[in-house]
């Protein structure tokens, strides 16, 4: 029986690959990537690699083993058709009999278009009679500490979400309630709603990095229209930030900051509070 991750690359992939060194054998460990050598280091220590693209089904014909435990970590590939993608491993899943695959999805408060392939995922997941794991994982908070430059050169946190809240958690966490999942039993079957056990509001984000950075930082709320604009300017896509800012748009209606303690109960610690993750960013 081996634990596959694919996406294991990512920046969430890497960190349940190392919460699952911890907790079990290197050779019981695949991690599914599209570039092997960005897994080199990996493979030294042990870690099985197998090379995998969502976009190419048959690169998962043979992957998957009958008593595999699975992680698929959704694609972010939002122009190439993301419930496709999945599928694509759901089905390779489900022909070799796996005893589990668990999904990172969408918190399921959320409305947001974002949620969409989330909720389309989920189904084809339910449908495919495999025992399932449905990890809906929040909003992380290195969604906004790792674009710190802007806010320190220009002083300022800009979001179109009001007053809303976020019960944001650090992405270690959500990859330590995965390798729980993974490495545990009784979750077959199972929907986890992962948060943070604390919400933050946006001025109080701000004031946090203008303290643990000595700068002048406010938090300036601007319609959605101008968050688009602001997006776009900055390089991304226009379909991407609309989809952005409709996150923002649920944050406002509180979508976003609803704290259930799956997240600490599953990993048996709590949540990383952004004040934390505020100053590792400003460390780093």
């Amino acid at each position: 029986m081996s634990i596959v991750v694919t996406g294991a690359n990512g920046h969430l992939g890497r960190f349940v690959i190392e919460g699952l060194l911890e907790k079990v054998p290197a050779d019981r460990i695949t991690a599914v990537v599209r570039d092997e050598a960005k897994a080199a280091g990996l493979a030294a220590r042990g870690v099985k690699i197998a090379v995998a693209d969502y976009n190419a089904p048959e690169t998962f014909d043979g992957l998957f083993s009958a008593g595999d435990k699975v992680l698929l970590i959704s694609g972010n590939e939002f122009h190439l058709g993301r419930v496709g993608q999945h599928k694509v491993v759901i089905d390779a899943a489900a022909a070799a009999g796996v005893e589990l695959l668990a999904y990172t999805s969408a918190p399921g408060s959320l409305t947001a278009a974002l949620a969409d392939d989330h909720r389309a995922t989920e189904e084809a997941l339910l449908a495919s009679g495999l025992p399932y794991s449905l990890l809906r994982n929040g909003w992380y908070n290195e969604n906004y500490t790792e674009n710190l430059a802007p806010v320190l050169e220009h002083g300022a946190v800009v979001q179109a979400a009001g007053d809303g809240r976020v019960a944001g958690a650090a992405r270690a966490d959500y990859a330590a309630a995965a390798v729980a999942v993974l490495t545990g039993e009784g979750h077959e079957n199972s929907t986890y709603e992962l948060s943070g056990d604390t919400a933050f509001g946006f001025a109080e984000y701000a004031a946090e990095v203008a303290a643990r950075s000595g700068k002048e930082i406010v938090y300036s709320p601007v319609p959605v229209e101008t968050y688009v604009g602001i997006l776009t300017g900055a390089g991304l896509p226009e379909a991407l930030a609309t989809v952005l800012a409709g996150v923002d748009q649920s944050i406002e209606k509180g979508e976003l900051a609803v704290t259930t303690g799956d997240l600490s109960r599953l990993t048996g610690r709590p949540t990383t509070p952004i004040a934390e993750s505020v100053a590792a960013a400003l460390k780093g």
